[in-house]
């Protein structure tokens, strides 16, 4: 079965090496480019393909907001995450958003293409030396806290976090809160951001 497949990319070398590369390394078909988030979501509506390659750093929105996006809509489709600066916590925001797949750009094509088919089987495949830095964080931030921080990332308000995160706004408040204590800052904006330069989130 050829693995159709939409890659959203704002560096076009990077798009343009792997669409010739990845159908020599198997039954892969690139159908649709994009180099922004927002041009992703569309491709994706537009052609339904089988997996969906996003840079994690794109503008108009990057890899994990844009994979919320997709899974919200199908919560089974393969997303793959590519990225060259890659962060525990990033690693961590990916896999909460339901993504399967998280490779370095340094990755080669061949292991690229064989996740592809791993994602589209319904497997997983998380880059190791990401994982493990992942699962040793450091930390002080709940699951909660980390969710409703990254939420505010996404520009989220509390209304729009409670309906995600399926909590009341109190609850969110709450959550918000205690984030806010434990990065000793002064809003919730400022928590988010000092939680991501510490790669918490």
């Amino acid at each position: 079965m050829t693995i159709r497949v939409v890659m959203a990319d704002d560096e076009n070398l990077i798009r343009s090496a792997l669409k010739v590369l990845l159908p020599a390394e198997g039954d892969i078909q690139v159908v649709a480019e994009a180099a922004t988030g927002e041009e992703a979501l569309r491709q994706v509506q537009r052609h339904r393909p089988d997996a969906v390659i996003l840079d994690l750093d794109m503008p108009e929105g990057d890899g994990i907001p844009t994979a919320h996006e997709i899974l919200r809509e199908d919560p089974g489709q393969a997303v793959l995450i590519l990225t060259r600066h890659a962060r525990p916590g990033t690693l961590r925001s990916a896999l909460r958003a339901g993504v399967r797949g998280f490779l370095g750009k340094d990755t080669e094509p061949p292991v690229i293409a064989s996740a592809l088919q791993t994602l589209v089987e319904g497997g997983r495949h998380i880059d190791n030396e990401l994982f493990v830095q992942a699962m040793i964080s450091d930390s002080p931030l709940t699951e909660r806290e980390q969710d409703v921080l990254e939420c505010t990332l996404r520009g989220l308000t509390i209304a729009q976090m409670s309906d995600t995160l399926h909590l009341s706004a109190g609850t969110v408040r709450n959550y918000l809160s205690s984030a806010i204590q434990k990065t000793a800052t002064q809003t919730r904006q400022d928590a988010a951001s000092y939680a991501r330069k510490k790669n918490w989130i």
